[in-house]
């Protein structure tokens, strides 16, 4: 594998499921705000894909994100 080569997820998880969100997830801050704004969708580092609606600071943080952010010395506080 080159510096060009790209590696491509096989197993992001899309949520179908419109109810409230149980879990806090860790993103890019950008697009975060994105989504906050208009409503698009924004991939979390665990793959999970959601739509941000509410304070994450109300909810756990995710597991599976907190184990990458933890590998990646990621500050997620």
């Amino acid at each position: 594998m080159n510096g060009l080569d790209t590696l491509e997820r096989t197993d992001v998880e899309t949520s179908t499921n419109s109810g409230e969100p149980t879990e806090a997830h860790i993103a890019e801050a950008s697009f975060v705000t994105e989504g906050y704004v208009m409503g698009t969708p924004v991939e979390a580092i665990c793959g999970k894909v959601f739509v941000p609606s509410r304070n994450p600071d109300n909810f756990p943080l995710c597991g599976s994100c907190k184990e990458i952010a933890d590998a990646l010395f990621i500050n997620y506080s």
